[in-house]
């Protein structure tokens, strides 16, 4: 699991920030699915960190759209 940092963010490249947003995704569609499932609770803050995550990655890449 990758989690990064506003500023982490902002020295990823275009390309890295789309492979990122892509891996992050299927990642949190395969947590969503272990607690649909009655997997275990941990995976609650993961799923909260990933959420942020993609918002910080998104929010970067139309920042830069924008630019």
């Amino acid at each position: 699991m990758a989690i990064f940092r506003a500023r982490e963010v902002v020295q990823l490249s275009d390309v890295e920030i789309s492979e990122q947003l892509t891996k992050l995704r299927l990642e949190l569609v395969r947590n969503k699915g272990k607690v649909g499932a009655g997997g275990a609770s941990e995976t609650s803050g993961q799923i909260r960190e990933i959420r942020r995550t993609i918002a910080r990655l998104q929010t970067e890449a139309t920042r830069r759209k924008a630019a």
